[in-house]
């Protein structure tokens, strides 16, 4: 069963959109739940996404790519 990526709701505010500034992990690799897979950035504030399972990263939402709060942006199977 995969578990979602997904761009929090709950951290900031008054940005309703944010950018991916990279993925620190590659398509299709392994993962361990916790570790560091990408970073976001808002128009202030740069945040640390962490895989929230163990298991292979399938990216949905390429660097760069602008996206809403509570978006998708990859799964892990």
């Amino acid at each position: 069963m995969a578990t979602d990526i997904v761009i929090p709701s709950d951290l900031w505010e008054e940005d309703e959109e944010t950018v991916i500034t990279g993925w620190l992990a590659d398509d299709g690799a392994s993962v361990e739940e916790g570790a560091l897979i990408a970073e976001i950035m808002t128009a202030k504030v740069q945040y640390e996404i962490h895989a929230p399972a163990s298991g292979t990263l399938k990216i949905t939402e390429e660097a760069d790519a602008v996206v809403a709060k509570g978006a998708v942006i990859g799964t892990i199977e």
